[in-house]
């Protein structure tokens, strides 16, 4: 009978709670705080999801430096990084001496001397201006290491920058250098400004810019934009072509071996260190010779 007796309260209690007004809405205001919680909840854990995905590819993406065992920071050539400019604006940059090519035209060729001392020199090299003529900041064209900071009596500060695969770079023509021999520098990185040089005096305030490949000079200009493997790759074809052709070319004759020399190869033979005024002058062979340069 007691068992009875509470079971009854009990079903009374509850009936009169279920009269009350405010129960329904008190219900659903619960169901929905615990649907808005859960939206939450949900949001919350698909940004955690995505910030660890961005931090991954981002882990993945810098191997610009690595860390040896000394724990010094060490560039790692990304052989997908693009041979850029060495300038910060490339909309507002110029180039005003070319690379001297012997495949190009008459009239790049001719873009491509430079007169010195009366002389005729073939740039190795490019060289960069601003279209107002105005000084600007001279950036990396790759990440690499700083391998030499000097200053010569033609060029004015130079800069030369190692990177993976045998290829360097040469930044000439500084007029201020922001970068020390045996730093390491990522692509983009202000190494100094463009100023004026005795050698490319024509050319006004501007950056010499040099790529070599094993110590050969090739045209900067033809692969801006492009993958450092692409300029690899279209050093290594020219000495092959150049094999080729060489086998496939008759011998010279004797009549040839015995012609005199003309006046102008008489000429090309003369010492390009001695000059009339005792002056300094580059390498006859080209009008860039930084890396031969005597300071």
């Amino acid at each position: 009978m007691k068992d009875e007796g509470k079971k009854s309260v009990t079903k009374l209690k509850f009936k009169r709670l279920m009269r009350k007004k405010w129960l329904y809405p008190a219900l659903y205001l619960s169901v929905a705080a615990l649907v808005l919680v859960g939206v939450f909840w949900y949001q919350q854990s698909a940004n955690d999801v995505e910030k660890q995905i961005a931090d991954e590819q981002k882990s993945q993406s810098q191997d610009e430096f690595l860390v040896n065992e000394d724990g010094e920071s060490v560039p790692v050539m990304d052989h997908q990084e693009n041979l850029q400019m060495p300038v910060a604006d490339e909309k507002t940059a110029s180039i005003v001496t070319k690379f001297y090519d012997y495949e190009a035209s008459e009239q790049d060729q001719e873009s491509a001397l430079v007169l010195y001392n009366n002389k005729y020199y073939q740039s190795e090299g490019v060289d960069i201006t601003r279209e107002d003529g105005e000084a600007f900041e001279v950036t990396a064209a790759l990440s690499g290491t700083v391998t030499e900071v000097k200053e010569d009596p033609l060029y004015g500060n130079v800069i030369e920058v190692q990177h993976d695969e045998n290829l360097s770079t040469v930044y000439a023509s500084l007029e201020s250098v922001d970068v020390l021999a045996g730093s390491d520098i990522a692509q983009g990185d202000v190494i100094g400004s463009a100023g004026r040089n005795s050698f490319g005096q024509a050319s006004g305030v501007h950056v010499h810019f040099e790529v070599r490949n094993d110590g050969q000079p090739v045209n900067p200009e033809a692969f801006f934009g492009q993958p450092v493997s692409q300029i690899v790759e279209s050093a290594d074809k020219e000495p092959a072509e150049a094999e080729q052709t060489e086998e496939g070319s008759p011998s010279d004759t004797p009549e040839e071996e015995n012609e005199e020399p003309s006046d102008e190869q008489l000429n090309n033979e003369e010492d390009p260190a001695e000059t009339e005024g005792g002056e300094q002058t580059p390498d006859e062979e080209s009008a860039s010779s930084i890396s031969t340069t005597q300071a």
